[in-house]
């Protein structure tokens, strides 16, 4: 990780076409370059896991403020964090979470047959590579 990094850092499976999508539509939304990103199969999520004993890896998950965002919790909260109209996600907070992570666990389950699994992790382009860590 670099030194000092106090942005948001969302973790997303490399490999995964679903997760893929995700960080490219971030990249775009986020007008404020407000995330950084770092694939789960890298460096920089293993480092933290090791400090943290996170044993549950995910599909998405967002480290913020020295806290792990696993699940629902992370997609909603980075979708508020984007600001204007995504924050229309918040009304998702009306549901039980286990509710909403139920459904976070059917799409993930099912993300590699319904959107594809990569053979390598995303590469950033040249004009996004400071966002990502590795």
């Amino acid at each position: 990780m670099q030194p000092g990094t106090t942005q948001p850092i969302i973790f997303f499976d490399g490999v995964c076409g679903l997760c893929n999508r995700f960080v490219d539509f971030i990249i775009k939304a986020d007008k404020k370059q407000q995330f950084l990103f770092a694939p789960l199969q890298g460096k920089t999520f293993k480092m933290l896991v090791e400090t943290e004993k996170l044993t549950l890896p995910d599909s998405v998950i967002l480290y913020t403020k020295g806290k792990f965002h696993t699940k629902s919790n992370a997609a909603l909260k980075i979708m508020t964090t984007l600001g204007g109209i995504y924050l229309v996600a918040k009304i998702c907070y009306l549901l039980p979470t286990f509710l909403r992570d139920k459904l976070y666990d059917f799409v993930a389950k099912k993300r590699y047959r319904l959107f594809g699994k990569k053979e390598t992790c995303r590469l950033p382009s040249p004009e996004e590579k400071f966002r990502f860590l590795e």
